[in-house]
């Protein structure tokens, strides 16, 4: 918009309607940009923006270069942190990043430091973590710092034992299982792969076994498949010797020995194969 005058006592008028337009034009903005700021939504602290904090876990505070503020604290119940100087700082549901902010901002206002540069470290983690147990490299509790799926907590852990089941049982907060393919978790996404929570739990069952010995090439225990018939079994044992029979063959269930076993049956976690030697 433009206004232009000859006249020098309109000109100075005309100066003053469009200063005056421009004043009006900006209180409009800065109102439309204060309703913007003020009707969106705040977002809380998330896992992705890094470990959040919640009752129980020990946090250790410091001032670099203030040895006389080093404190180290607990989240107490109504999620609070009692700090020297400042005293209690809510703590639970923020990130370590966003509470020392927080510190940073009320040391300075209070007049203690005049630019402080705080740290914060965990020293405990209590409140959001995963359990992970069974047939795993390092069993037991794996703190979360943003999501994780299976897989990954799996990989954290040193992935399954060799002596353990190629599934895993994912037990959430809630109490609902579910079923897992260690497989299909490390080959897929989505489903086959879920995201876990704080709270949840991994369970790595051992794997079911059988044992064979007597005219086979490899004796030992081996776990059973999913689908395992005592050819298979005789098979993953080695096979027979030159001095085995395939009319000697016993499968003993529960300390009994199973009469006219059928070499297609199902062989079964426990089962006991024994090979006995061919008669000349």
């Amino acid at each position: 918009m433009a206004v232009i005058l000859k006249r020098k006592g309109k000109q100075t008028m005309g100066k003053q309607v469009f200063g005056v337009l421009l004043g009006a034009g900006a209180l409009a903005l800065s109102a439309a940009a204060g309703a913007q700021t003020a009707s969106a939504p705040v977002e809380s602290a998330s896992l992705t923006e890094g470990y959040v904090l919640g009752t129980g876990d020990v946090i250790e505070v410091a001032v670099l270069g203030r040895d006389e503020f080093r404190p180290r604290v607990q989240v107490q119940t109504d999620g609070t942190v009692q700090l020297p100087y400042i005293g209690n700082v809510v703590a639970t549901g923020k990130t370590v990043l966003a509470l020392r902010e927080d510190i940073r901002a009320k040391l300075k206002a209070g007049g203690y430091y005049a630019n402080p540069a705080v740290n914060i470290t965990i020293a405990s983690y209590s409140s959001r973590y995963i359990t992970v147990l069974g047939e795993v490299g390092t069993p037991g509790i794996v703190p979360i710092d943003r999501p994780y799926r299976v897989s990954e907590i799996l990989a954290r852990v040193g992935g399954t034992k060799s002596s353990g089941v190629d599934s895993v049982i994912l037990t959430r907060k809630n109490g609902e299982s579910l079923h897992l393919s260690i497989a299909e978790a490390a080959t897929n996404g989505g489903d086959k792969d879920p995201e876990v929570s704080a709270g949840d739990k991994l369970y790595v069952a051992p794997a079911k076994t059988f044992y064979i010995y007597g005219q086979v090439s490899a004796p030992g225990t081996y776990p059973v498949d999913r689908v395992m018939d005592l050819r298979k079994a005789l098979a993953r044992g080695g096979g027979l010797t030159k001095m085995g029979s395939e009319s000697r063959v016993k499968v003993i269930r529960q300390g009994k020995e199973i009469k006219h076993f059928n070499p297609s049956d199902p062989i079964l976690d426990g089962d006991v194969i024994v090979v006995g030697e061919r008669f000349f």
